[in-house]
């Protein structure tokens, strides 16, 4: 009792700052009113810490407070970045930024106040003319050569949130130094310091010219143009959710020549609010319902979505019985992959120099077909920021040819340096084409891949633990986990464990080895003598700790692929109970 009354006194010191004449009228009001309020839950959740950056930069619930998403926590954010570009490129004669946004409520309105404040710190500002997807982000700051830029997108996250991506000059999200670098900065910047009011003469906008060089970038990692004049008419189904797909994806399946392509009209209509879906995130079932309404009634080949800010694709797709299956995050990297290899190879595009990256809680089947194919294949931490790297380190020297991760995020070009569903719908309509073309469908092509390299099972657990005391639980159960390694997970012995904090590897045997990676990580991971894979991660954009499963088995034929997931659904179910998780 006595430390929540320390935490309410803190609270309500930080939030009577708050109510100075810097804070608008409206703002001062909300604060007021929470401060005043016999219930505390509110001021504590909204004050109780800043909002600081995570693997995606900034990203919380939009309202008042210290810990929530608005103008002044985003104007303090941007007055520390722009402190510290002013810093890093001090002998530049002028630097500039590209700021972008999303659909999401108020997305526009933080655009524009970091646009202002970057401006009024003479820095120029190339602002988009309206919402774009977030790999153009990413491009345009490449193609404009900026020094930085500022996304304003919270990605799949509930309609409440919004949040803040920073990105570096080579157009990927910031890492370290810079990540800790410009959080050092914010924290010295008073809501007094910033300033807020912009100069237009600095602020450039920007649209349809840079959507065109984009949307002829796309095109050349098109791999076999053949396929698609053959199968033009693949029916292709698709829905933006509401978000910034909309802008571009259907102009870039045109463009590769693809003319059969209908969009669920209800969710082609901007909607901060995503009033057709529960969540707009792809990886859900129920986000898809209208696409596979309309799916089904033009039996199409194809169902894709991408998320808000059309970083991510989710798709579906008829299995061997007809019915339309939802194809998971490790499915969709492993078909990326797949197909990039095989047709490269096929084409004579493939080169010595060329090489693929995954996350390490990726499925390990992509990691089979590299060696079986000779493939150079990069492991790397969750995020991105961190494939933008592995780009970045191997530029001019090697060429990077795709890279994913489970969570339905896919790069397959090195011209954006983060995740891109306008490049990744357009490529998976030409794979569906190649499969029409060989008289199969995505789903045979799976099993195909099954058959060949065995069969994976990938099930995720995300156990939410919202504010203080969630991140506090969070925290408790990576602790146990160290303390305290499992010997066993669902009946498999466990014979390696991986600390990505401490870098260690250690085996049954007792030796222990060191992990060679860029940086340390709050990342465990236990690989069991069956091959079973187990990581655990908290979120860095959200109150949750992540669990990742994989699980093999060895399919002899495709009708073994029923029973191979029935297994695994029991296996899973034997990890969950061993690992004392929903």
């Amino acid at each position: 009792m006595e430390n929540n009354q320390t935490l309410i006194a803190q609270c309500e010191a930080k939030a009577k700052q708050w109510l100075s004449p810097a804070f608008d009228e409206e703002t001062r009001k909300v604060v007021q009113a929470m401060i005043d309020k016999e219930d505390k839950n509110d001021l504590i959740e909204s004050f109780y810490k800043d909002l600081e950056f995570g693997t995606g930069g900034l990203r919380g619930i939009m309202g008042a407070g210290s810990n929530r998403m608005n103008v002044y926590t985003v104007g303090m954010a941007t007055q520390g970045f722009a402190n510290y570009l002013k810093i890093n490129f001090k002998d530049k004669e002028q630097i500039s930024v590209v700021v972008c946004h999303d659909c999401r409520n108020n997305s526009r309105l933080y655009a524009e106040t970091v646009a202002n404040i970057f401006s009024a710190n003479g820095i120029r500002v190339y602002l988009f003319e309206d919402m774009r997807p977030t790999p153009e982000c990413s491009f345009a700051i490449r193609h404009l050569k900026a020094q930085a830029g500022v996304n304003i997108t919270a990605s799949h996250n509930p309609r409440e949130y919004n949040g803040y991506k920073a990105y570096w000059e080579d157009g990927a999200q910031v890492l370290s130094p810079h990540d800790t670098g410009i959080i050092g900065e914010v924290n010295k910047v008073k809501v007094e310091d910033v300033k807020f009011d912009g100069n237009k003469e600095l602020i450039q906008i920007i649209g349809e010219e840079i959507d065109k060089i984009y949307l002829e970038q796309i095109k050349t990692i098109c791999i076999d143009p053949e396929v698609i004049k053959r199968q033009h008419d693949l029916k292709i189904v698709y829905t933006p959710l509401h978000g910034t797909g909309m802008m571009m994806i259907p102009q870039s399946l045109k463009f590769w020549g693809f003319d059969n392509v209908n969009c669920v009209k209800e969710q082609m209509v901007r909607d901060g609010n995503f009033s057709t879906v529960d969540r707009p995130n792809p990886e859900i079932a129920e986000a898809l319902t209208l696409g596979l309404r309309d799916a089904k009634a033009l039996d199409a080949d194809i169902l894709m979505a991408s998320d808000p800010d059309a970083d991510r694709v989710g798709m579906a797709c008829k299995d061997d019985k007809g019915e339309w299956v939802l194809i998971n995050g490790n499915q969709t990297c492993l078909l990326f992959l797949w197909y990039i290899i095989t047709n490269r190879q096929a084409v004579g595009k493939m080169q010595p120099t060329d090489f693929i990256v995954k996350t390490i809680v990726t499925t390990e089947v992509i990691a089979k077909i590299a060696a079986k194919q000779h493939i150079e294949m990069r492991d790397c931490y969750t995020g991105f920021k961190w494939i933008a790297r592995e780009i970045a380190v191997s530029e001019g020297e090697k060429q990077y040819i795709g890279g994913g991760e489970e969570s339905y995020g896919f790069l397959a070009e090195d011209f954006v340096r983060d995740k891109d569903a306008v490049s990744a719908c357009s490529l998976l309509a030409e794979i569906c084409a190649y499969a029409k073309d060989h008289g199969k469908t995505l789903y045979d092509i799976l099993m195909d891949i099954y058959l060949e390299y065995g069969y994976s099972n990938e099930f995720t657990i995300n156990v939410e633990r919202p504010g203080k005391s969630g991140a506090e639980e969070i925290q408790n159960m990576m602790r146990n986990f160290r303390e305290n390694p499992p010997l066993e997970l669902g009946g498999s012995k466990v014979c390696i464990w991986k600390d990505y904090k401490t870098l260690e590897v250690r085996k049954a045997d007792g030796s222990i080895e060191k992990l060679d990676m860029p940086a340390t990580s709050n990342v465990l991971q236990w690989f069991c003598d069956d091959d079973t894979k187990v990581s655990v991660r908290p979120s860095g954009t959200e109150p949750k700790i992540k669990f990742y499963l994989e699980v093999k088995d060895i399919m002899k034929e495709a009708n073994d692929y029923k029973i191979c997931e029935e297994r695994a659904r029991k296996k899973i179910a034997a990890i969950k109970k061993s690992l004392n998780v929903d």
